[in-house]
């Protein structure tokens, strides 16, 4: 068998047929999310584990609210967020987004750097070069059609997480018990860690990304966008599409949602019994894990935080650079060339290297950590008041507005972000 037919066997495999939803899914779970969520589980042991359930239902309605603004109408959040904003109102936004994603990624690739250095030895600040390098020239060489399956072999990565469980002890009747009854004080530490891990799983960079990735694929597909399709035959697509949508979301969020699960629980039943309370990288949690869980453990959890950093990595660079050249109106597809979409490659560009630059500055990694939730506690906010609009508005979406329920769990979540981002201010 030759590699031209297992290249198209693989091409054929049914995870080439996923939507965005996977893809989005998975990078949400960034190295700088499994820092977040091991600290959940070091800290409150099993009790945090009924934020990831709660969480479920308001982070996929979200996401499946952008996917169908980008389905439906056939462009961007951002182009479609000119009719929501003034102009000078959505670039201060989309700005604070550049900025926020750019710090990021800087934690995120310095974690993948000292993830990589504790697994092969070579001096972190190499391997994240090494990572910056790979993931640029993915992006900028390879066409969408291409990328974007690369990215979905990679959402395998998430299942290190469920492996390192069978590698521990778990006591099954506790966890079922805590996840609906958990036993904990409320203060400024509880809220402060449920705060970053909502902030954490409904991040504005995955809005502007799934929006813009149905765009993509729709595209990729030579079809048209939804508000186009009247006629009968078109009818039954938009039936059968809008399903999809909904069932590549609510999916992909699932996943991502019980990997996270499954990283609070990982830590929880091993460095919280072991007294390990405080977990400040990736690199930190991988490493209390060794001595603990044994070293097939710590490698699953490693090659894990590997494999969602090159996906989350691309994902926080492109995001931003679909955001802001919608605003601009510049040309926007990761299946253009670099000639033909120049200044969308350039954000993306900027945005790896200013991150990689990063790593040589007095700013530590965790600061820009910090600073990056900060700004997406702003930013949050509004875009989701944007989203809401847009996706209920008849004169963007025509006749397919987002449902009753869709509006409760959206206005729900929304909410909900308010008060974090109300609570990370006076905390």
């Amino acid at each position: 068998m030759n590699l031209s037919t297992i290249w198209t066997r693989i091409k054929q495999h049914p995870l080439s047929r996923v939507g965005p939803g996977l893809v989005t899914g998975v990078a949400d779970d960034d190295p700088s999310g499994i820092v977040t969520y091991s600290q959940a589980g070091a800290q409150f042991g099993l009790n945090m584990l009924w934020t990831m359930p709660f969480a479920y239902p308001l982070m996929s309605t979200i996401q499946v609210l952008c996917a169908r603004i980008g389905r439906v109408t056939g462009r961007g959040l951002s182009a479609n967020m000119k009719l929501a904003f003034p102009p000078a109102v959505l670039i201060i936004l989309v700005s604070i987004l550049l900025i926020a994603n750019v710090l990021n990624i800087a934690a995120d690739i310095a974690a993948m750097g000292e993830v990589a250095q504790l697994v092969t030895g070579v001096n972190w600040h190499i391997m994240t070069g090494v990572f910056v390098l790979f993931t640029l020239l993915l992006q900028i060489l390879i066409p969408y059609r291409h990328y974007v399956f690369f990215l979905k072999w990679l959402s395998l990565s998430l299942l290190a997480y469920g492996a390192v469980l069978f590698t521990v002890h778990v006591p099954w009747g506790d966890v079922i018990w805590s996840t609906f009854f958990p036993s904990f004080q409320i203060n400024a530490d509880s809220a402060a860690v449920v705060v970053g891990v909502f902030g954490t799983t409904i991040s504005p960079y995955l809005f502007f990304w799934q929006a813009s990735q149905e765009v993509e694929d729709m595209n990729m597909r030579h079809e048209k966008s939804l508000l186009k399709d009247a006629d009968e035959p078109g009818k039954l697509q938009i039936h059968s599409e809008l399903r999809r949508i909904s069932w590549d979301t609510w999916s992909g969020m699932l996943y991502s949602n019980v990997a996270a699960y499954c990283i609070i629980l990982a830590t929880a039943v091993t460095l919280h019994v072991a007294g390990i309370r405080d977990i400040n990288t990736a690199a930190e949690a991988a490493s209390a894990l060794r001595p603990l869980a044994g070293e097939f453990a710590f490698l699953l959890f490693a090659l894990g935080i590997l494999g969602v950093g090159l996906m989350g990595v691309p994902v926080l660079a492109g995001s931003a650079a679909y955001a802001l050249s919608e605003v601009f109106g510049w040309r926007s597809s990761l299946e253009d060339t670099a000639k033909q979409a120049g200044k969308f490659y350039l954000i993306i560009a900027l945005s790896v290297l200013g991150a990689l630059a990063i790593q040589y500055s007095p700013i530590s990694p965790m600061k820009a950590l910090f600073w990056s939730a900060v700004l997406n506690g702003v930013v949050a906010v509004p875009l989701m008041v944007a989203i809401m609009i847009l996706s209920s508005s008849t004169s963007v979406m025509g006749p397919h507005v987002a449902t009753r329920s869709m509006k409760i769990f959206g206005w729900l979540a929304t909410a909900f972000m308010a008060i974090a981002a109300i609570y990370m201010f006076i905390a």
